[in-house]
C-alpha cells in the first residue's frame, strides 16, 4: 500500500480533475461573499445577489463534472469492476496514489487568500468551502440517474468516493498548514500521513517515517473501514430521479464538516497559533 510510484487510473484521475474543479468553485464563492460584504450587501440582497452571479458558474460546472465522470465510465468500467469486486484494497491503493497529487495550499498562500483572519476563521472558511464541493459532487453524481446513459453504478460510486475523499484529504491537509502542524517528511510521506489523519479522524504527531500503511496492518485495515463506509453513503446518491442528487449532496455536504470540525478542534489544542498569528 506504498504510494510510491504508483500511477492513478483513469477513474481517479477524472476524480482528482473533479476535485480540482468542485474547490475551484468553491473557492469562487467564498471570494464573491468577501466582495459581497466589502461593497456592504448582506442578509437577502447578499444571497439574491450570490445565486444570481454564480448561476452561470454552476452551469458550467456541472458541465464539466458530467464529462469528467462519463469519461470516467466509459473508460474505467472494467478496472472499477474488478476494483469493486476486490474490496476495500483498490480503493485505499487509488486515495494512496491520488493523495500526493492533491493541490495543498501551504500556509504562506492561505494566509494571502484569507488576509487578516485568524486560525479558527481560516480553517471554519475551509470546512465551509470543502462541504459545498463535497455536496456539488454528490448532486452531480446524483443527476446521471435521469440521463439517458447511465454508467455502471460501480463505476459511479468509485468516481464520487473518490472525488470526496480527495477534497477531505485537501481540507484535512490544509487545515494542518492553518495550525502550523506540517506532517514531516516528504511530498509523499505527508501524503500518506494525512491519509492516515482522515482514516483515523485525528491530527498527524508522528516523526518523520512513523507511518507506515502496510497491508494488513490495523491502520491499512481502518483505511479500508472508512472508505467502505464512505462507498456506502455514496450509493445515496444513485437514487431514482433526483432524489438521489438531492440526499447525495446533503448526505456529503455534512459528513464533511462533520470531519473538519473534528480536525480542527484537535489540532486546534495542539498548534503553536493559538493566540493567533505572530504580526510580521
Amino acid at each position: 500500500m506504498d504510494p510510491t510510484g504508483k500511477e492513478p487510473d483513469e477513474v481517479t484521475q477524472a476524480a482528482l480533475e473533479t476535485v480540482s474543479e468542485v474547490v475551484e468553485l468553491a473557492d469562487t464563492d467564498e471570494r464573491r461573499s468577501v466582495e459581497l460584504r466589502k461593497r456592504g450587501l448582506r442578509g437577502l440582497r447578499a444571497r439574491f445577489a450570490r445565486r444570481a452571479a454564480r448561476r452561470g458558474d454552476r452551469v458550467t460546472s456541472a458541465r464539466r463534472l458530467r464529462v469528467a465522470i462519463s469519461g470516467a465510465a466509459r473508460r474505467g468500467a472494467q478496472i472499477t469492476g474488478r476494483g469493486v469486486s476486490s474490496g476495500g484494497k483498490w480503493l485505499s491503493g487509488q486515495v494512496l496514489a491520488m493523495a500526493p497529487r492533491l493541490p495543498v495550499r501551504d500556509l504562506a498562500t492561505l494566509r494571502s487568500q484569507y488576509p487578516d483572519r485568524s486560525p479558527d476563521q481560516i480553517a471554519d472558511a475551509l470546512i465551509e468551502g470543502a462541504s459545498r464541493a463535497s455536496a456539488t459532487v454528490g448532486v452531480a453524481v446524483g443527476a446521471w440517474s435521469v440521463l439517458p446513459f447511465v454508467p455502471a453504478a460501480g463505476v459511479e460510486i468509485a468516481t464520487e468516493t473518490l472525488s470526496v475523499v480527495g477534497i477531505e484529504i485537501k481540507l484535512v491537509a490544509e487545515l494542518h498548514e492553518v495550525y502550523g502542524i506540517r506532517a514531516p517528511g516528504g511530498g509523499i510521506e505527508r501524503a500518506t500521513a494525512y491519509v492516515g489523519a482522515w482514516a483515523q479522524r485525528r491530527g498527524v504527531a508522528l516523526a518523520p517515517g512513523g507511518l507506515v500503511l502496510a497491508a494488513g496492518s490495523p491502520l491499512a485495515r481502518q483505511l479500508q473501514r472508512r472508505l467502505a463506509s464512505r462507498a456506502g453513503r455514496s450509493a445515496f446518491s444513485l437514487g431514482p430521479l433526483l432524489t438521489g442528487a438531492v440526499a447525495g449532496g446533503l448526505i456529503n455536504r455534512r459528513e464533511t464538516r462533520k470531519l473538519g470540525r473534528m480536525l480542527r478542534d484537535d489540532l486546534r489544542t495542539r498548534s503553536p497559533f493559538q493566540a493567533g498569528y505572530p504580526v510580521v
